[in-house]
C-alpha cells in the first residue's frame, strides 16, 4: 500500500478498535465507523449480500435489483451495482435506505484494510483506497503496534500464497483482511518451514469454514 497523505484521520486507538471489531465478527453486528461525508464503499462496485433474515433490506430494494447468490444458500440474495459502480441506493450522494441498510453494509470498516496495510482493491475501489490511506490508528503501547504489524504479516502471507486456501484462490482483499484479523495469533504460532505454515493457516481456514 502507497503511503499516507498528508491529511491523515484518527482512526481511534489500534487496541480498542480491534477488540471491537472481533466482537463485531463474533456477534455479527454493526460496527462504528466515523465515516463522515466519506461514501466510497458505495462507489466501489461492491455486490451486497442479503441474507434471508433481513426482512427489512429486502423490502425496502426493489426486487428487480436482486438476485440469488450464486453458490448460497436457498434465500441469500445479491444486489449488484451499476454501470459506474455504484449502488443503485445511493441517491444525490446518501444511502436512500439508510435505517433498512442490509447488514452487509453495517459491519463494513474500511479501516481493516488500514490495520492490514492492504488496498481495498484495484482501480475500482480507488475513493476506498484513498480513506484507507488516510486513517491513522493511535497506539497504547508497543504490544498493540506488535500485533498491528502481525496483522500485516499474516495479511501479507495470505496474499501471496494462494495454496492456503481449498480452491487455490485468494479471496478479495476484504476476506483476507478479515482472515488476517482472526487468524494472525495462528500465524505467529506456526513455526517451521513455509509449507509448513501453508499447511497450517490451511488447517485454521478450513476450521472457519
Amino acid at each position: 500500500m502507497n503511503s499516507i497523505p498528508s491529511k491523515s484521520i484518527p482512526a481511534g486507538d489500534f487496541s480498542t478498535w480491534l477488540g471491537a471489531t472481533k466482537l463485531a465478527l463474533k456477534n455479527r453486528a454493526a460496527t462504528d465507523v466515523t465515516c463522515g461525508t466519506c461514501n466510497g464503499c458505495c462507489k466501489s462496485s461492491y455486490f451486497i449480500q442479503i441474507e434471508p433474515d433481513e426482512a427489512t433490506a429486502l423490502a425496502a430494494i426493489p426486487s428487480d435489483l436482486l438476485f440469488p447468490m450464486p453458490g448460497g444458500a436457498k434465500g441469500h440474495m445479491l444486489m449488484g451495482y451499476n454501470e459506474q459502480g455504484t449502488c443503485p441506493m445511493l441517491v444525490d450522494e446518501q444511502c436512500s435506505i439508510y435505517e433498512q441498510r442490509p447488514r452487509t453494509c453495517r459491519q463494513y470498516d474500511c479501516r481493516v484494510f488500514a490495520a492490514c496495510e492492504i488496498d481495498a482493491g484495484g482501480d475500482e475501489k480507488a475513493e476506498v483506497n484513498q480513506r484507507v490511506k488516510q486513517w491513522s490508528f493511535s497506539y497504547a503501547d508497543e504490544t498493540a503496534k506488535a500485533t498491528q504489524a502481525a496483522l500485516t504479516s499474516t495479511a501479507k502471507f495470505l496474499h501471496t500464497h494462494p495454496q492456503c486456501f481449498s480452491d487455490g484462490n485468494v479471496p478479495v482483499a476484504t476476506q483476507v483482511a478479515l482472515l488476517a484479523i482472526k487468524l494472525h495469533r495462528t500465524f505467529l504460532r506456526t513455526e517451521g518451514s513455509e509449507s509448513e505454515r501453508v499447511e497450517g493457516m490451511r488447517l485454521a481456514i478450513h476450521c472457519l469454514e
